[in-house]
């Protein structure tokens, strides 16, 4: 593992590129679309078998890809594997519904794929997201188009090898590079049906508009700045664990979460001290290695604004608990790697900017609040609902604060738990639609209805 050096080069997919991946996938779409829904779980079956089968080689892959641990990367995997497997699962059960209407007439709807769908995805999970898009989109009937992050375009392109193997028509899912220009090229396409992007707010404001255009429906998963809310009743440790899990997974570059950790002043200092105990802990460092729990972040410029949102922090008053300075590993081939220590922030209020606007790196603020009231407005005051976590032993409380939040991803005594059975997605600026569980078949396929007669049809003219 060396961190700061480029391990691969690859081209960028212009307009002619493009095209001929979308042309490809438009004519694999019409033999997937034409199979049965069985005949198209077996092939999400063996693409999953296969997954799982080299899982170690896959995450090795991504930990390089990413900089994220080989612990965390696994899980990646797993979850890959097993979304594939979910859809899979559900592709032979996806059917219309029969309505009898008078005299012996009746209708019924069939739910049909799109045709060539996009994906575009982010940093931050590469393989998983590639994943999460394109499993309910095959299990549909659809085919897909998919363009990683420019900064991890690696892993993707083994999920394209996988799913050829398992024996999806050629072009199917099909993969291209690049950045900004090459998306427009995606989303302006008259062939493409549906775009569905994970990653910034202003991107994805970019890619409604280019949809807008074709009126192509469209899935974003967006940006977040979620609040976990830390009750006095709470069970401590468990509560200590959910912040660290809502603060530091992947080094903190997650969208869903729980940086605002809104804490009951009556455990304030209990709380704090013991995160902070445990947060001086984590080990950071080589992320191939497998005690290592924070890797690198994804390169220069990033760890560089990470670095100011800290910087801006302590300007506006708050205090810097533990971490937040860079970090050199022992090993001199990890030394130009981008490193930080994970950063406890105390002393915030919710006017600050690392409150208010979305880090996406190793930093966690706390805040005290003093009734339920009162945090639920202030967890609410801001302009994204992505998630959104709750630690009380009082399941009542637990349910009615849940309920009172407007995210669309709440947890209760847990955090950063991604099920593919249940449904991920926003509220707000967070975005809209759903990735995982049975609500993403809605969002990868359409209903058609019919209507038959059974008798003469009567005129009025």
């Amino acid at each position: 593992m060396c961190p700061g050096r480029v391990i691969s080069k690859l081209l960028c997919s212009g307009e002619k590129e493009v095209d001929l991946a979308v042309q490809s996938a438009k004519a694999a779409f019409k033999i997937w679309s034409q199979m049965s829904g069985m005949e198209r779980s077996r092939v999400l079956l063996e693409a999953a078998r296969i997954i799982r089968e080299q899982r170690e080689e896959i995450a090795t892959l991504e930990t390089i890809n990413n900089g994220k641990s080989i612990f965390e990367a696994r899980v990646d995997i797993d979850i890959s594997w097993q979304c594939l497997e979910y859809y899979a699962g559900l592709a032979a059960s996806l059917a219309g519904e029969h309505i009898q209407l008078p005299g012996g007439s009746f209708g019924y709807t069939r739910r049909e794929p799109l045709g060539v769908c996009v994906g575009i995805g982010a940093w931050n999970y590469p393989f998983q997201i590639a994943c999460w898009k394109s499993a309910p989109a095959l299990a549909c009937g659809n085919a897909m188009v998919f363009k990683p992050s420019p900064f991890t375009p690696i892993s993707v392109v083994r999920l394209a090898e996988i799913f050829t193997e398992a024996g999806v028509p050629k072009g199917l899912f099909n993969v291209v590079q690049g950045g900004v220009a090459t998306g427009q090229f995606l989303c302006h396409h008259p062939d493409v049906a549906k775009i569905s992007f994970t990653g910034s707010v202003p991107t994805g404001i970019k890619i409604m508009e280019m949809a807008a255009k074709g009126i192509k429906p469209v899935t974003l998963e967006l940006g977040g700045k979620s609040p976990l809310i830390i009750f006095s009743d709470c069970a401590l440790e468990n509560a200590v664990n959910g912040a660290l899990m809502a603060n530091f997974l992947t080094q903190g570059e997650v969208c869903c979460n729980g940086t605002r950790v809104f804490v009951e002043r009556k455990i304030l200092d209990v709380f704090t001290k013991e995160v902070v105990k445990r947060t001086q802990k984590i080990k950071v460092g080589d992320p191939l290695l497998e005690d290592t729990r924070m890797g690198a972040l994804i390169n220069r410029p990033h760890l560089d604004r990470v670095q100011g949102f800290i910087k801006q922090a302590k300007e506006q008053g708050a205090e810097v608990l533990c971490g937040g300075d860079l970090y050199v590993p022992d090993d001199p081939k990890l030394k130009n790697g981008y490193y930080m220590r994970p950063c406890v922030l105390g002393n915030c209020r919710d006017d600050m900017t690392c409150v208010k606007e979305e880090i996406f790196g190793p930093v966690m603020s706390i805040l005290p609040f003093d009734t339920e009231e009162e945090v639920v407005e202030r967890a609410n005051n801001t302009k994204f609902g992505l998630a959104g976590g709750v630690f009380t032993r009082d399941i009542q409380k637990a349910h009615r604060v849940v309920a009172a939040l407007k995210a669309g991803m709440c947890f209760i005594n847990n955090y950063n738990i991604s099920p593919v059975e249940l449904p991920f997605g926003g509220y707000k600026a967070s975005g809209f639609g759903r990735e995982n569980g049975r609500a993403a078949i809605e969002y990868y396929s359409q209903l058609k209805t019919v209507c038959v007669e059974m008798g003469d049809v009567e005129s009025v003219f």
